[in-house]
This record gives structure tokens, C-alpha cells and sequence, in this order.
């Protein structure tokens, strides 16, 4: 198969240090991508989630409800930044990652300071930017940790700092709105800026991180940059399951992303509208339970056992967001216990889609290619969903309050999801042989 370049180290340099980890334990290695890799995409999300955790109550509505303007400017940009992302990520030399990172954060940045200070609603357009330089960022940081014997450990903890993050950034944001540190159109450029130290030590510390070695390779499969006819070889030769799957995560994408964006509207409709430790305390048992179960996978050696022991976790976690959702309307649930079950069960079917899932695809379907493709594919799609999402609560004439709508949803996510992952379940068991 040809390819753009040939792959390049992750880092920048062969330093003393890079080599020292090319021959460290695995679990130290591990740990040390994982930690790394956790904080660089943990500071992130400082700079694309604070603003959720504000109202602008204050702000006179137009076409759209000013708040959900925000949120589809944000995601619209996110989800084109994902579009981009199918070629941008999937051809980059690694050499260029951590720089990459740190230039599209630091545009991210600006926005939200031009955010607060263009008049509304002109600044609607800063979260556009925001969203669109922000989209890239989830796959340079995972292409570092991709194609590795410990990528599920890897993955895991990367894949944990999403869940606990927004719950933390938006705690920050809340308290530095409630100690009056910045009022609800600053706070976001604030927040950012308390998170910018934190980014540059887990960046640098990402950019020293070897190459996969040549066990790596004979374990997972080489990972290299991706031409477009490599990426409609890799996406051709599974079409049908592949379809399935990504309409499974547009699905999970949508209702997760509501879930996240207008948490700040659903604790209050669930009586904890003052309470800004609530956005933490609700995920951090999510993320813990996420974590451990992710890193579960990593006991699987067989390629296909492992991609299909994936797509099993995808359906536990659709059937516990279901059910938590119907013992809360049977009142056998309190609010709180009933966020964290279907924040854990929205979480168990949507983070595998992010890194492990698509890693382990590759490897078990023996083809040439990069799981950061597959997972732009995917994040593309889900994010125009969400985009949907959002219009259809805006502009259907649909009244339902915040947390009957997320209900709602719920349960036309979870019927539709399941039908679909059988479906797949089914054809990749057929066609995966390794």
C-alpha cells in the first residue's frame, strides 16, 4: 500500500530520555504516555468547555435561543474540524504533532478572548473558531499512543480525561464566576489560561515519547500516514459494518454531547443549579468505572476477540443508560445516582469508538493504516449529529424540559444503537478472521 511519508518518530527528538523509554518496562512506559496524554488533552477541554457551565440569561434572544447558538457555533465548527480531520490527521508526520497542538490551543485561546470582546451576538462566530481549531486536537494527541502492545492502558487513561474533565473545567469555570473573577463571558478565556501550564509540561512531555517498536508493529500493525486511496481501501473493504458503527456514534455523540453542553440547564431542572462541585462529583465515579473497564481490554491478545469484546462494551453501556433511565422515571432513582449510571453507561458505549475500538480494527483486519482515520470518520459524522440534535430541540416545537428531553433521547438512542450493534456484531464476526 502507499503511503504519504514514511512514519516518523512521535518525537520531536531522539533524546537521552526518548531512548530510556524505548527500552522502560511497559507499565512504566505506559503510565508515562497515559499521564501525559491525559493532562495535554485535560487541558483542552479548558479551552472548549467552560462556557457551557454559563446561562446568558442576560442576553436577548434572537432566530436561536442565544445559549444554544453557542453551543451549535461551537460543535458546527467541531464537527467541520473533524471533516478536516480525515485527511489532516491521517497523513501528518509525526514530527509535527506537538507543535501542531500547541499552535491550534493557543488559536482556541484567542478566541475566547475575542469571545468576550465582541458584543453578542457577533461572537457567536469566536466559538466557531474555537470549535474548529480545537476538532484536530483528539487525534494528534492519540496518534502518539496508537499502534502500541499497551495502547489499551495507553487509551484508557487518554480516554478517561474526556469524562473527568468536563465535569472539572466546568467546576473551575463555575467558581471563578462565583468568586467574581470574571463575569459569564470572560470566564472562559480565564479558565484556559489556569489550564495553559499544565498543557505545556504534557505536550513537551508527549513529544519525547519513541516510535512504536518493531514488536509493536508485529502485535498491532504498522501505523502509518494514509493517502486518500489508502483510506478508501482501509473504509471499503468493511463498508456495511463500518456504516452501522458510525451511525451508532452519531447516535451516542448527540446524546452525550446534550448531556455535556447544557449540564449547567439539567441540574437545574434537577434542583442543583448553585451547586458547582456537582459537575465533578457526578463524573469522577464515571470516570474511574470507564477507566477500569477500558483497561480490561488489554487482557485480550487475539486482535478480533479484542475488537468484538469492544463492541460488547458498547452495547453494556447502551442497555445501563436505558435502564437507569427508566428506575429514575419509576422514582426506584434519585437524580444524582441517575446521572452518574447514564453519564457511565453513555460513556462505556462512546469512549471504545474514540481509540481502542478502531485500534484494534486495524490490527485484527491485518490492513495498513491509522485508527486516527477511522476514528475522524466517525467524529465527523457524530458531530454533525449533534448539530441535529440541537436544532430539532430548537426549532421542532418539542417543549420538553432539559432533563424529559434528555430522557427522551435516551431511549430512541439506546433502541436504535442496539438493533445496529447486533447487526454489526453479527457481520464483523464474519469477516474478521485474525
Amino acid at each position: 500500500m502507499s503511503t504519504i511519508d514514511a512514519p516518523l518518530p512521535a518525537g520531536a527528538r531522539q533524546t537521552g530520555f526518548t531512548a530510556w523509554l524505548a527500552k522502560a518496562p511497559p507499565l512504566v512506559f505506559a503510565l508515562y504516555g497515559g499521564l501525559m496524554a491525559f493532562g495535554a488533552y485535560f487541558a483542552m477541554y479548558a479551552y472548549r468547555k467552560p462556557f457551557a457551565v454559563a446561562s446568558f440569561t442576560d442576553v436577548a434572544g434572537f432566530v436561536v435561543d442565544y445559549k444554544i447558538a453557542l453551543v451549535i457555533s461551537q460543535v458546527f465548527g467541531y464537527a467541520l474540524s473533524k471533516v478536516i480531520g480525515v485527511k489532516v490527521i491521517s497523513e501528518l508526520p509525526g514530527r509535527y504533532r506537538a507543535i501542531a497542538i500547541l499552535l491550534l490551543i493557543g488559536f482556541a485561546e484567542a478566541m475566547l478572548v475575542a469571545f468576550a470582546s465582541v458584543p453578542a451576538p457577533y461572537n457567536i462566530a469566536c466559538l466557531f473558531l474555537n470549535g474548529l481549531s480545537l476538532g484536530l486536537i483528539w487525534g494528534l494527541v492519540f496518534g502518539f499512543l496508537e499502534g502500541r502492545r499497551v495502547s489499551e492502558i495507553l487509551g484508557s487513561i487518554l480516554c478517561a480525561s474526556f469524562i473527568v474533565s468536563s465535569g472539572v473545567v466546568k467546576s473551575v469555570g463555575k467558581w471563578v464566576m462565583l468568586e467574581h473573577y470574571a463575569n459569564e463571558f470572560w470566564m472562559p478565556a480565564v479558565t484556559g489560561l489556569l489550564f495553559a501550564p499544565l498543557l505545556l509540561i504534557c505536550v513537551l512531555g508527549l513529544s519525547q515519547l519513541p516510535p512504536p517498536s518493531p514488536e509493536d508493529e508485529a502485535a498491532r500493525v504498522a501505523r502509518v500516514p494514509m493517502n486518500k486511496a489508502a483510506r478508501k481501501t482501509v473504509f471499503g473493504a468493511f463498508a456495511p459494518g463500518l456504516v452501522a458503527l458510525v451511525v451508532i456514534y452519531i447516535g451516542l455523540t448527540a446524546l452525550r454531547d446534550f448531556r455535556d453542553n447544557f449540564a449547567a440547564e439539567i441540574w437545574s431542572d434537577l434542583g442543583f443549579g448553585d451547586n458547582a462541585g456537582i459537575f465533578t462529583a457526578s463524573e469522577l465515579p464515571i470516570g474511574i468505572v470507564v477507566l477500569a473497564a477500558m483497561c480490561l481490554l488489554a487482557l485480550f491478545r487475539n486482535n478480533r476477540l479484542a475488537f468484538m469484546a469492544n463492541l460488547a462494551m458498547v452495547g453494556i453501556g447502551l442497555v445501563l443508560a436505558a435502564a437507569s433511565t427508566f428506575a429514575f422515571q419509576a422514582h426506584i432513582l434519585g437524580p444524582i445516582t441517575w446521572m452518574i449510571l447514564l453519564g457511565g453507561g453513555l460513556y462505556l458505549a462512546y469512549t471504545p469508538f474514540n481509540a481502542l475500538l478502531f485500534d484494534r480494527f486495524i490490527a485484527a483486519s491485518g490492513l495498513v493504516g491509522t485508527a486516527g482515520f477511522l476514528i475522524y470518520v466517525a467524529d465527523a459524522s457524530g458531530y454533525l449529529g449533534s448539530t441535529a440534535l440541537l436544532l430539532f430541540k430548537n426549532f421542532s416545537g418539542v417543549s420538553l424540559p432539559w432533563a424529559q428531553f434528555l430522557v427522551a433521547s435516551t431511549y430512541g438512542t439506546a433502541a436504535v444503537g442496539l438493533i445496529l450493534l447486533i447487526w454489526s456484531a453479527i457481520y464483523f464476526a464474519r469477516r474478521l478472521k485474525v
